[in-house]
């Protein structure tokens, strides 16, 4: 039998197939968890965290900020990300404008998103319509090298000899070098090759990238352009001529946090310039004609991506001093951007009130809570909730049929599983309340620790796809159990105990340490070492 694709086999990673045969995850009627519906509220789809759940909502609609404290695995990013599903979408776009007067002291600029979809239609209308050569005017079309004006035909703007009578295009009628007799007129043959180079210069865009004339409008002479675009002509009337000298007389501005952006941003505090923001260096410091002006070199933070969203920072401890940089930033709901290199040319700019008014998700383990500091705890929790997430859940009817979502999200997540049947479900939720137990010393329960669970279902699916079934079983759920078993567990049954395996590694260390090789190394002496 030939193996079947997972992305081939019925409901591998897709939605529910048919409305009918929709279940909530009612274990008795669950054949497969490819009928299981999947909430379309990412918190809904969050298990056994009801109250950081309801928190989460809560601190959505009201803009509050959210400590999460828990062991790993057990959803607290997952929250935060869904968390921001929860807010309403980026309504400001920032610019950072050029200053002419102090330029290392580049300004910012906060337009609205109403204020920004009138700025496009006003670009647009500046590079009014394009036409086709053969709809402008003969003149222009002449003037603009697409149209031979001594045959009348159309070509390619590049191309300098009209295909058709193999003249020169051009404002004027330029004769081939080939018909010039050299040897009976030096002066017309000198002539010829003057006009021919400003023909071609005229085509290849030298002069002739722009004409300007008039048209009558309704009664009314007004000025019109045609400019060369490509293969295309464009045409700009009055009004978009008016809009372009008005964005022309405007400062220089670069879009620093767009509209177009994604509420969630995770930080990790790996450095301050991913934090904060930066200015790039610029070798010519900025110099007028050679380097890059500052304003063009200024780079956001995190915290600056995540204005009007949601910060999320895991593992918060880690930051470090930077954490106080976090708490003035949810202070002031503004930070300045500055170069932090003090090597860098970038160093002498400055950007003030950069906006950064983001709900803020920190997340730690419980035994890093004290390593946050205090004045940042208090802004939390005096605008915000702390909450320990709970690492298991009762053994209940409805707590199973939770856990059987869990698995159809996992396997439509991965999306490179097959589905899993009843007698597979039955033996992750077997393991589920065993781990329960062995991690969190709770009868009757099932575990949340679920990045490990999820671990199990994948290496389940793995299983299934080299074996070419088309559904993940009991059997497959069994061996990835028995494969998913941490180190030290298979250290104790190859070597009877933790420490006997630990012991046997350390000795096999130390008869290294003083074979025949490390003690001729450390003498220097062939002979002495092989004695």
């Amino acid at each position: 039998m030939t193996p079947t694709h997972p992305s081939k086999r019925q409901g591998a990673g897709k939605s529910p197939i048919s409305p009918k045969r929709e279940v909530h995850g009612k274990l008795e009627d669950v054949e497969d968890t490819s009928k299981v519906v999947i909430p379309a509220d990412p918190l809904d789809r969050v298990i056994g965290q009801e109250e950081a759940v309801r928190l989460a909502k809560v601190a959505a609609k009201q803009r509050r900020h959210l400590l999460l404290v828990g062991p790993p695995g057990t959803g607290k990013s997952m929250i935060a990300q869904a968390m921001a599903a929860h807010l309403p979408g980026p309504q400001t776009q920032v610019y950072v404008v050029s200053n002419p007067e102090y330029p290392e002291r580049p300004f910012i600029q906060k337009r609205t998103r109403l204020e920004v979809e009138e700025e496009e239609k006003a670009s647009r209308r500046s590079m009014e319509k394009l036409i086709s050569p053969v709809d402008a005017p003969v003149d222009v079309a002449e003037s603009l090298g697409f149209r031979c004006p001594k045959c009348g035909t159309y070509s390619p703007r590049t191309q300098t000899v009209c295909p058709n009578c193999n003249n020169f295009k051009g404002p004027k009628n330029v004769p081939r070098v080939a018909s010039i007799d050299v040897n009976t007129n030096m002066n017309n043959f000198m002539q010829g090759l003057e006009d021919m180079l400003k023909a071609t210069l005229n085509t290849l865009g030298g002069e002739k990238n722009r004409v300007q004339t008039t048209r009558l409008i309704d009664g009314k002479e007004e000025v019109v352009v045609y400019e060369a675009a490509g293969s295309k002509i464009r045409v700009l009337d009055q009004k978009a001529l008016e809009t372009r000298r008005e964005k022309e007389k405007a400062s220089p501005k670069k879009t620093l946090i767009s509209l177009k952006r994604n509420n969630f941003v995770m930080a990790t505090g790996a450095s301050e310039t991913e934090l904060l923001g930066d200015v790039r260096h610029d070798p010519y410091g900025g110099h007028k004609g050679l380097g890059t002006p500052p304003f063009e070199r200024v780079v956001p933070g995190a915290i600056h991506e995540a204005h009007e969203g949601v910060l999320f920072i895991d593992e918060l401890p880690h930051l470090g001093h930077l954490q106080r940089f976090i708490l003035t930033a949810m202070q002031e709901k503004n930070f300045p951007i500055s170069g932090r290199n003090p090597q860098s040319a970038g160093a002498s700019v400055k950007v003030d009130n950069v906006p950064c008014d983001f709900v803020f998700v920190g997340a730690c383990n419980i035994q890093d809570l004290q390593h946050i500091i205090s004045p940042l705890r208090s802004r939390v929790t005096g605008s915000g909730y702390e909450v320990l997430v709970e690492t298991t859940m009762p053994d209940t009817d409805e707590n199973r049929n939770r856990f059987v979502q869990f698995i159809a999200q996992e396997i439509r997540m991965d999306g490179r599983i097959p589905h899993m049947d009843r007698s597979g479900v039955k033996a992750v939720l077997k393991e589920a309340k065993k781990r329960a137990l062995r991690s969190d010393g709770k009868k009757a329960s099932l575990t949340l620790r679920l990045r490990d669970m999820g671990g199990v279902i994948r290496a389940a699916g793995d299983f299934a796809v080299s074996a070419g079934s088309d559904l993940i079983t009991r059997e497959h759920v069994e061996k990835a159990i028995r494969r998913s078993r941490p180190a030290e567990d298979q250290i104790r049954e190859r070597f009877g105990h933790y420490q006997g395996g630990l012991m046997k590694e350390m000795s096999e260390s130390t008869r290294m340490q003083y074979s025949p090789y490390n003690y001729w190394n450390e003498n220097n002496d062939d002979l002495l070492g092989y004695e």
